[in-house]
C-alpha cells in the first residue's frame, strides 16, 4: 500500500465521524422542517433541541480531524443557541425573554470570535458594511417599534447584537457573511410575529429554514477560514516577533 493511499485512508477514518454528525444534522433539519410543513408538533418539538448540538459536535469533530482545534467560542455559540431554541418552545413570556438572553450571549460569542479573526481589519469595508446594516436596522426597528409593546427595548437591544454578528461575520468571507445576513433575516421574521404583522405563507418554515442555514454557514465558514488562514489574528504578535528578531543580539 502506497503512502498516498495510507494517508487517504487515515484521513478518511478521521473524517468519518464528522461526516456522520453532519449527516445527522442535515437529517434532523429536514425532519424538523418537514414537521413544520406537515403540522406535526411532536416531531417539531423533538427535533428542534437536537439541531445545534449536532452542528456543534460536527464542528468540533471536523476541526479535530483536520488536526486543529475548533474556535473556542464556536461550540458555546451553538449550544447557547440550542438553549434559546428550547426556551422559545415553552411559549411563555419569561421563557421568551430568557431565550432571547441565551441567543444574545450566543451573538456575543460570535462577534468575539469574528473580531479575533480579523473581521474588522479592513476598516473601510467594515465601515461600509456596518453603515448598510445600521441603516437597515434603523428602518426595521422604526417600523416595528409602535407594534412591539413591552418588548420594544429588549427587541431593539437584541437586534443590535444580531446586527453586530452580521457585520463582523462579513469580514471572514462570503460564507460567514451570508450566514450572518440569514440569521438577521430569520430573527426579523420573528420580530414581525411579535409585532403581529401579517405573516408570510409558511412563515414559521422560513424562520427555521433561514436560521438552520445561517448557523451552518457561520460554523462551516469559520472552520474554513481557520483552515485557510489559521486562528485568531496574530498580526500584532507577528510584528512584535519580527521586531524582536531584528533587534536581537544575534542580528545586531
Amino acid at each position: 500500500m502506497s503512502i498516498r493511499t495510507t494517508t487517504r485512508a487515515v484521513l478518511g477514518g478521521r473524517l468519518r465521524p464528522a461526516a456522520g454528525l453532519l449527516g445527522g444534522f442535515a437529517a434532523t433539519s429536514a425532519a424538523h422542517l418537514g414537521a413544520i410543513l406537515s403540522g406535526s408538533p411532536v416531531l417539531r418539538n423533538a427535533t428542534k433541541p437536537a439541531l445545534m448540538p449536532l452542528l456543534a459536535a460536527h464542528s468540533v469533530t471536523a476541526a479535530t480531524a483536520a488536526g486543529r482545534r475548533a474556535p473556542r467560542q464556536l461550540a458555546p455559540a451553538l449550544l447557547l443557541s440550542a438553549g434559546g431554541d428550547v426556551l422559545l418552545q415553552l411559549k411563555t413570556d419569561p421563557a421568551f425573554l430568557a431565550g432571547m438572553g441565551s441567543f444574545a450571549a450566543a451573538h456575543v460569542c460570535y462577534v468575539t470570535m469574528f473580531v479575533q479573526r480579523g473581521a474588522l481589519n479592513e476598516r473601510r469595508r467594515a465601515l461600509v458594511v456596518a453603515a448598510a446594516y445600521a441603516t437597515a436596522w434603523a428602518a426595521v426597528i422604526g417600523r416595528l417599534w409602535p407594534d412591539l409593546g413591552d418588548l420594544q427595548v429588549p427587541v431593539a437591544g437584541y437586534s443590535l447584537l444580531l446586527a453586530s454578528t452580521a457585520v463582523t461575520s462579513a469580514g471572514l468571507g462570503w460564507r460567514t457573511g451570508l450566514g450572518g445576513a440569514l440569521f438577521l433575516l430569520s430573527d426579523t421574521l420573528i420580530a414581525t410575529q411579535l409585532a403581529k404583522w401579517k405573516e408570510l405563507p409558511g412563515h414559521q418554515f422560513w424562520i427555521m429554514a433561514t436560521y438552520v442555514l445561517a448557523q451552518y454557514l457561520l460554523a462551516s465558514g469559520t472552520l474554513r477560514h481557520e483552515q485557510e488562514h489559521g486562528g485568531p489574528d496574530r498580526s500584532d504578535a507577528r510584528d512584535r516577533t519580527a521586531a524582536g528578531h531584528r533587534f536581537s543580539p544575534q542580528t545586531v
